[in-house]
């Protein structure tokens, strides 16, 4: 049977969290990664502590969105880090796109469809006309046409995605409960590989209390 494929989202500045979050996630049932966002990225110590992780599988998840010089010019900054995955918000334009995917290398660049945190309501207030789902068909249309490696989207909108790329398929707002915290299109983890996630984004469901016994109650909720 094929392993379940986890990031944890080591959302923390704090080193010692950062290798005790590691040493209590790693195990053999299921195949882990560790994603770090700009809160990591950016702090004092980040960077060097990033470039002396030895085999982990590291997921960068900058969302850059920037004009397609900047963004090229960022990935040019960070591939001393030895990054397996790469965030790109696919709203830099098919342009930004292509123009990343050149000079990614061995970097799975990803494709940032609409964030988790944001609803149909939100994107009205924002000025787009389109629903999240249809943006979100729209813009792996994009990631597709831009041969992107892989799409970051919510687990809800995955059948959607799947029926025009075929690459991996990244969710976050994964919750083994009712709790939501900030995000607003959330599911289990068995629903969301159920339609079709490759990888799932797992941050405080995982490293909020106990983190050996939330890792054993996902693997139990799996294996339901």
């Amino acid at each position: 049977m094929k392993k379940s494929k986890i990031f944890i989202a080591c959302d923390t500045t704090n080193i010692s969290k950062i290798n005790k979050i590691i040493k209590k996630t790693e195990n053999s049932k299921i195949k882990i990664g560790y994603k770090f966002g700009l809160e990591f990225l950016n702090s004092k110590n980040g960077r060097s502590y990033l470039s002396k992780l030895k085999k982990k599988i590291i997921f960068a998840d900058l969302k850059l969105h920037d004009i397609p010089n900047t963004c090229v010019s960022a990935i040019k900054a960070v591939k001393d880090l030895k990054i397996n995955y790469l965030t790109i918000h696919i709203s830099s334009g098919l342009e930004a796109l292509k123009a990343c995917k050149k000079v990614s290398g061995k970097i799975k660049l990803i494709g940032v469809t609409i964030l988790t945190s944001l609803d149909n309501k939100a994107l009205k207030e924002i000025g787009f006309k389109k629903d999240v789902k249809k943006l979100v068909y729209h813009q792996a249309k994009l990631a597709n046409k831009a041969k992107l490696d892989g799409i970051v989207c919510s687990a809800q909108e995955v059948s959607i995605v799947k029926k025009i790329f075929k690459k991996e398929i990244i969710t976050p707002g994964i919750r083994l409960d009712s709790k939501t915290y900030d995000q607003k299109r959330v599911l289990t983890p068995k629903q969301a590989y159920k339609n079709g996630s490759d990888w799932l984004v797992m941050g405080r469901p995982i490293t909020k209390g106990n983190i050996k016994k939330n890792v054993l109650s996902l693997i139990n909720h799996l294996n339901q």
